[in-house]
């Protein structure tokens, strides 16, 4: 059997090709609500972000995250993807 090919996705802010694992995907819900996706299953439109304090500050500047998901991210969601890092 052959071995699985990893996932690859592309943070945001860095547009630098990852492995699912070392990302976290942020989600916008049909409902315009924003939230964090450990599981990476969760519906909605998602952006990955590489899992580095120093590109959160970054995204958080430039808005990455914003334009990825057309919407404006509340202080509370980049505290959480801080505590989470």
């Amino acid at each position: 059997m052959k071995p699985k090919k990893p996932i690859i996705r592309t943070c945001v802010v860095s547009h630098e090709k990852c492995e699912k694992k070392d990302l976290l995907r942020i989600v916008k819900t049909k409902d315009q609500q924003i939230k964090i996706d450990e599981t990476g299953k969760m519906n909605g439109k998602g952006a990955y972000i590489k899992k580095d304090k120093e590109l959160l500050k970054i995204a958080k500047k430039n808005k990455a995250l914003d334009k990825a998901l057309d919407i404006t991210i509340p202080e509370e969601i980049y505290d959480k993807i801080e505590q989470l890092i």
